[in-house]
């Protein structure tokens, strides 16, 4: 294949015109680039503390197959992609000087994404987490639950939810961004995050989800303080904003857990969670 076949473009609508259809044919696989287009589409870069976003896509015979969005400074996030694609995409990227931090994809393109970086430009890859898509199947509580209930975060929670989002981001690796208010604000006006607080009504976990788009919705993020953690605080969340993610009219309700963390694979799996795919992120 030839760089060329790659189109680039920082126009969501334009992307969104040419690569919607390509994008709801399998919408549990394609979870982030429709929630995070979508989110481009609604409110901008700014949704993303980020410069313009890069998207673009590969079409053969006036036929979507593959996509591709950043938006800087994060990786870059790839649809599946075969060792040749994955070569060209890399080959037209790193001619235009693209500087990338990274990658996320499916497993086996984003190894072959990173084998075609390195060549291309000597950036070494390195591993540096799997994950493992899930998608809900029949919902079933924890049991037992913990003593307390599940409510929809409201604007007394703001300062809390601020609070919880900086300290994931730290979490799992990130840099926080300056943007913790709108990432509050927005959830709040949209009832997208699901606290359990125990009988006295203190707060103790929180798992939110995406706006639905294509008939999926994707639960992130789940977060419990470390001092609360071992106690079923999360299970309990996870399971209340899935069941609000079902009642919404979702089709697929989807989340991404951490293959390093036994403790939440086997909790999704206990509530109903059922494997799709693998997925790798690589840091250039």
């Amino acid at each position: 294949m030839s760089p060329d076949d790659w189109h680039l473009t920082e126009d969501v609508g334009a992307f969104l015109a040419r690569a919607r259809t390509f994008l709801r044919l399998r919408p549990a696989l394609h979870t982030l680039p429709l929630t995070v287009t979508d989110t481009l589409r609604t409110r901008g870069a700014d949704a993303y503390g980020a410069d313009a976003p890069v998207l673009g896509l590969l079409e053969r015979a006036g036929e979507v197959r593959a996509v591709f969005f950043r938006t800087p400074p994060r990786r870059l996030t790839l649809t599946p992609l075969n060792p040749g694609e994955a070569d060209s995409l890399a080959a037209c990227l790193a001619g235009l000087g693209h500087q990338l931090p990274g990658v996320h994809a499916d497993q086996d393109t984003a190894a072959s994404f990173a084998r075609a970086w390195q060549r291309h430009t000597g950036a070494v890859p390195t591993l540096q987490e799997r994950q493992r898509l899930y998608r809900l199947g029949t919902l079933t509580p924890p049991e037992p639950l913990p003593e307390g209930r599940g409510r929809v975060a409201g604007e007394e929670d703001r300062e809390r939810l601020m609070l919880w989002h900086r300290e994931f981001v730290t979490d799992v690796g990130g840099t926080p961004a300056a943007g913790d208010s709108s990432w509050a604000d927005t959830r709040i006006a949209d009832q997208r995050v699901m606290l359990w607080e125990t009988p006295d009504g203190t707060p103790v976990s929180m798992a939110g989800r995406t706006l639905m788009v294509a008939g999926q919705i994707r639960v992130a993020p789940v977060y419990t303080p470390a001092p609360l953690r071992g106690r079923g605080y999360a299970g309990a969340a996870t399971a209340a904003v899935s069941w609000a993610a079902s009642a919404a009219g979702a089709s697929e309700v989807v989340l991404f857990a951490d293959l390093a963390n036994p403790t939440s694979n086997g909790l999704y799996r206990r509530i109903g969670y059922r494997p799709v795919a693998d997925f790798a992120v690589y840091d250039f």
